[in-house]
């Protein structure tokens, strides 16, 4: 049942659509006549040049602009002198004469005239007839805003329809994000609807043009912005982690509170809130120690040259298979890192269960462990050795300092250290002292989380 009704809403909309737009398309201006721009005759069988002036003249004589416009024709080549108030009938002029039947060409000599009076028409032109204008088309103007309004408020409606966007879209980000752009694309529509209605097609391209350019500009000026934006959008879909998980996003180390419009809110192991933009997130390399709650620990340990190795392994390895925390499968491993001047190095690996073990008390417990059952063995942990090279008269001198001739006093006895209750120590429990606060801060916040549980994780 939801399917059909998604099919049927689909096809509703698009029909919508469709009824939306088609006032556009029938609404266009009708195309202008074509000009011809036929000849303009004088009378057969031909003019003469006194013909062609008086034909030319009682045309300007005709059109206000060009009254003042003389007239001299010879041979059929036309003299055009005087006055006009703008370029725009200077060139008319001259279009005018070349049309009439029997002229050669046209001599323009026009002056454009310069007074104020002539450039600077009133602004208002006649205040009675602009008022006559204005009131026949009241009724239009009407039909104009209410199909503007209709349209705009079955948009708006259409985008408030929360729970329609939700079955078509789970993520709730994008519900946010293509309910308002259906909005805005609606009052698009109607205003494009109400110009065509009114006839000001013209007017509606140079404002869709100018805004064009306006948002090109913009979108160039806060390119930053869109990039975190759609950074956001593309992290809502994916939804690469979940709340609590915790995580290393450039070395950015925490536990995941929240993801935003405009970041990803960590909380450090420190407690401590850290906003990492979406745009890095998303372009980051992003290591997740929650997935998987199995998690291996490594520690170098240095036995001497002369001990076998091997052996030192293999007591190391069964000391770590006794510890309760180190998981049996996988099993603990071991294997020779490396073999200095004085000491061989050895790599011990161990596995835990993160859910219920404190993974960097477990590490340090497993070295402390290792390190006693090396030492119980007989195998010596090498210290660092150091190689003192002293000059000829150095040498000279200490040779012949006199040894002090008083006892040396008795070395100091060790005191008895008393028994500690190591228990606290040794308790490697998992510690949920971040998760409690990440949970606590989730329940207590209001800002908006795109994390989301029902999704699919990536």
């Amino acid at each position: 049942m939801p399917a059909r009704l998604t099919g049927w809403l689909h096809t509703g909309l698009l029909v919508l659509c469709l009824i939306l737009m088609s006032p556009a398309a029938l609404a266009q201006a009708p195309e202008p006549p074509v000009d011809p721009t036929p000849a303009i005759q004088t009378p057969p069988p031909q003019a003469s040049d006194t013909e062609i002036k008086t034909r030319i003249s009682d045309i300007f004589a005709e059109i206000a602009t060009l009254r003042r416009v003389t007239v001299e024709v010879n041979h059929g080549v036309v003299t055009l002198g005087g006055e006009v108030a703008s370029s725009a009938a200077v060139t008319r002029a001259e279009e005018i004469a070349l049309r009439v039947n029997g002229v050669v060409t046209v001599e323009n000599q026009i002056e454009r005239r310069l007074a104020v009076e002539d450039s600077s028409p009133p602004i208002f032109g006649d205040p009675s007839g602009r008022l006559q204008k204005v009131y026949r088309a009241l009724p239009l103007y009407g039909v104009s805003l209410g199909v503007f309004l209709v349209i705009a408020l079955l948009g708006h409606l259409l985008a408030s329809w929360r729970s329609f966007w939700r079955l078509i879209l789970p993520n709730p980000f994008l519900v946010e994000l293509v309910s308002g752009a259906f909005r805005i694309v609606m009052l698009l529509v109607a205003l494009i609807a109400a110009m065509n209605i009114l006839g000001a097609t013209a007017m509606m391209g140079t404002i869709l043009g100018g805004a064009g350019v306006i948002g090109l500009a913009i979108g160039f000026s806060v390119r930053d912005t869109l990039e975190n934006y759609i950074s956001s959008i593309m992290l809502s879909v994916r939804q690469p982690f979940r709340a609590n998980e915790h995580v290393v996003i450039d070395q950015h180390e925490g536990k995941v509170m929240r993801l935003t419009s405009r970041s990803t809110v960590l909380m450090t192991l420190d407690g401590n809130h850290l906003r990492i933009p979406n745009s890095t997130v998303f372009k980051a390399v992003i290591l997740n120690y929650t997935r998987n709650p199995e998690r291996r620990f490594q520690f170098d340990l240095g036995v001497d040259a002369a001990d076998d190795p091997v052996a030192a392994m293999q007591l190391g390895l069964d000391r770590m298979k006794a510890l309760p925390f180190v998981l049996k499968d996988p099993e603990p491993e071991a294997y020779i890192q490396t073999v200095g001047d004085s000491n061989i190095v050895l790599r011990f690996m161990g596995w835990v269960d993160q859910r219920e073990t404190n993974f960097g008390k477990a590490r340090g417990l497993a070295i402390a462990a290792t390190k006693d059952a090396l030492e119980s063995g007989g195998f010596t942990l090498p210290e660092p050795i150091y190689r003192v090279r002293f000059d000829s008269g150095v040498e000279d001198a200490l040779k012949s300092t006199k040894p002090d001739g008083r006892a040396a006093s008795p070395p100091e006895q060790p005191r008895p250290k008393a028994p500690l209750d190591t228990s606290e120590a040794a308790d490697v429990a998992a510690d949920n002292t971040i998760d409690e606060k990440v949970d606590a801060e989730r329940a207590s916040s209001k800002e908006a989380d795109l994390l989301n549980e029902q999704s699919p994780v990536e």
